[in-house]
């Protein structure tokens, strides 16, 4: 039986879970397993997923659900593929915006025939962390 994408995104059955901007018709293609979904983000979750069409959307939004990642979470990141829906997102800048954030890339996967998606972790202690596209802050 081939892998679903939540099977690639490493998803679970029981895991506390908010999607935010999640397109309806996405949500059925990616074929998630029995989520306790939020409808806000409120307390720690195991993962979240946000939706976005701009770089504006995704600074904004960025912090506050990197924020309610419990230890060991999962934040996705979906955006338009190549500049679709007037989006002016493209890999390099979700990259630079997530370690604008203090949080590193994982792993990249197609969510739909329309949706990119990238994981991203926080950087673990002591790891150098090279990237052409983004830095992380030193605080």
């Amino acid at each position: 039986m081939p892998r679903t994408v939540a099977d690639k995104m490493g998803l679970k059955p029981g895991m506390r879970s908010v999607l935010r901007g999640a397109p309806a018709k996405v949500v059925r293609s990616m074929r998630l397993p029995a989520l306790r979904r939020a409808a806000t983000l409120r307390g720690k979750f195991d993962y979240v997923h946000l939706f976005v069409k701009s770089k504006a959307q995704l600074d904004r939004q960025f912090p506050q659900a990197a924020s309610h990642l419990a230890p060991g979470g999962k934040l996705w990141v979906s955006w338009p593929k190549g500049g679709r829906a007037d989006s002016d997102l493209k890999l390099s800048s979700v990259i630079r915006i997530g370690y604008s954030h203090g949080m590193v890339e994982s792993t990249t996967l197609s969510v739909s025939p329309e949706w990119s998606g990238m994981q991203f972790t926080r950087p673990r202690p002591g790891k150098r962390y090279k990237n052409s596209y983004g830095r992380l802050r030193r605080d």
